[in-house]
Parts: structure tokens; sequence; C-alpha cells
């Protein structure tokens, strides 16, 4: 009844030439789409609102007035923060291995529906592992993007708290959202979360988070998507390992991944006869993250520089700069020698 009445109220703005009202309820009903697991119908009714503010000429204030779908409420603001992220799979520069697990988890969300009625269930616990700035974050985005679904990071400074009993009360509410409106829930940096019982400075706050995590996880039988991600997997108590659907391992970039990274950012700018490959061995040791920031420097200096062109020694001597930062904050040099 109450779509049936948002549908007239539709019409009526519509006739009576009321825009904001209009555009009020049209969100409402991508809500409600959002709600009931429609995640991408959701996104395209919100696009298609986006649209027809931009061509109807309303200023940017205006059209940013637009309801975000799933937004937390209540409790759970301080709990999840919302996004809309419209990343693809093809941003990402990975290795074969890594895209065909990627692409694996997105064709078996896309034809759940068949899957469930044959009595299986599509990948949907995930866990991702590797150093910081592999792509861990960049890919709960890209699920997100690919599949129309909002993305809720977990909060983890709303989460955990120092009263006995209080984090596993909300962790019980990150999971009934998991329930309510379907989406990806990111557990970033999970180690907080997820380290073994029985380490030396674990107290018993601590084991009771990890085994309310355990029975929540084991028990969450929603369609949304659960991505834990961490550095140090080799502090994560072993009884996680099983409650995932698939334990995805991130690496730094080798030759060819930086390579193909660095033409992929800056080939539009870069001379002609730039050597990425003389480039790839300098940038040996970086993260994906830390040579994007890299390729982002150079084009800044460009940008203020007014540089038609980009050389291969300001690529250079930006990666130098990268490497150089991260050899003293760690101690490991990078590149090759």
């Amino acid at each position: 009844m109450a779509i049936a009445n948002q549908l007239k109220a539709l019409l009526k703005s519509h006739v009576e030439g009321d825009d904001a009202r209009f555009y009020s309820i049209a969100m409402q009903l991508a809500a409600h789409e959002a709600k009931i697991g429609h995640g991408k119908l959701a996104e395209e009714l919100r696009d298609l609102v986006d649209q027809a503010k931009a061509r109807r000429g309303l200023p940017p204030k205006e059209q940013d007035k637009t309801v975000p779908i799933g937004r937390p409420r209540g409790e759970l603001a301080g709990l999840l923060h919302a996004s809309f992220p419209k990343n693809r799979l093809g941003e990402m520069v990975l290795d074969d291995h890594m895209d065909y697990q990627l692409k694996r988890i997105i064709r078996e969300q896309r034809q759940a529906s068949r899957l469930l009625a044959h009595g299986l269930t599509p990948r949907r616990k995930l866990l991702l592992v590797g150093p910081p700035g592999t792509g861990k974050t960049m890919t709960a985005s890209v699920l997100a993007g690919e599949l129309g679904l909002p993305l809720f990071q977990v909060r983890l400074d709303g989460l955990i708290t120092k009263y006995m009993g209080e984090t596993a009360a909300k962790l019980r509410q990150v999971f009934d959202s998991t329930d309510r409106t379907r989406g990806v829930y990111f557990f970033d940096e999970f180690d907080a979360i997820g380290s073994q019982r029985g380490l030396e400075n674990d107290v018993g706050e601590v084991r009771r988070i990890l085994n309310s995590f355990l029975q929540m996880i084991e028990q969450d039988d929603s369609h949304s998507i659960i991505v834990a991600a961490t550095n140090h997997p080799e502090i994560l108590d072993h009884a996680l390992f099983r409650r995932f659907d698939d334990i995805l391992n991130y690496d730094l970039p080798d030759d060819a991944r930086i390579a193909e990274l660095l033409k992929t950012r800056l080939r539009g700018s870069a001379q002609k006869g730039t050597s990425w490959k003389r480039l790839s061995g300098q940038a040996q040791g970086l993260s994906y993250a830390e040579i994007v920031r890299a390729c982002d420097e150079v084009l800044k200096e460009a940008v203020i520089e007014q540089k038609e062109q980009i050389s291969e020694s300001d690529i250079r001597r930006a990666i130098e700069e990268r490497s150089n930062a991260k050899t003293r904050f760690t101690g490991k040099r990078t590149g090759k020698q």
C-alpha cells in the first residue's frame, strides 16, 4: 500500500510541477528497493534522479540534496559509514589468479538466485590478506560498485569500547543490519577483532568479542557480502579461517604489474619512448597505493609547472622520493639495487 501511495504522489507532484517533491519521492522509492535487496535498481533510480536534476539546471547545492540510500540511522550511524562506490574491476591491476577469484565472486553473486534454487550458496564471506596498499580496500569498493550495492565500512572506533559486553552488543547490531539492508560490509584492520585467543596481551573481553564474531558470522545467512581485511594474518585466530568462503591473498606488485600500473596512470601524459620497464625496477618494493601516489605527484607537478608532457626522469624522481620515504619509515630498501 505504501508503494501505491508513493506512486500516486509521484505522478501528482509531476503534474503539479513540484520538482523537489518529485525527486524526494523518487529517492524514497529507491531507498525501498535498496532495503529489499534490489541494490542495482536502487542505484539506477538514484542515478536517474541525479541526471534529471542536472538536466533541469539545478545549482550544485540543490543537486547534492539527494537522500543517500541505506544510510545508517540511530546507533548504527556511529558503527557504519555508508558510501556508494562506482568502481569497476577494470580499474584494478591484478594478477591472473586474483582476477579469476574476484570475477568468480561477482559472477556467483549475480547468479545467486540460480545457485540458491539448486541448494548452493554464492561466495559472500571473504577474508582479504596482505600488506598495506595492495588493494584490499579497493576490492571492497569494486565489489560494491560491480554489484550496485552500498558499501558499509565498519567503524572500529565506534565498535570497540572499554565496557564489558558493549562491543559484542554493537557487533550484533552490525550483523542485524546485514539482514535488513543488503550491502558490502567491510571490516578493515580485522585483527583488532580476530586476534588469537591466548596471546600474552589477551584479556577476557577480547576473547568474548572474538567468540561473538565467530558465532555471528557462522549464523549469518543474509544476502549481504561480509569482507574482512588484515595486514597481520599471523595473529588471527585459526578458528576464523573456516568461517570464510574465500581467502584472497594480496602481494606487492611484480615488475609486470608495476609497469602496467604506471602506463595506465601516465601513458597519456608521458613522453614518447618512456621505458616503463626501467621505471618498474625503480619502483620494486612499493605497494600499488604508493605507486599511484607517486604518479599523482608527478601529474600535479606537471599541472603546476604547465608541462605538456612528463619525462621519464620526472617519473623516476617521484618514485625515488616515495621509495626513500618508505625506507626511512621501515628501514627496508626498495627498488632494484
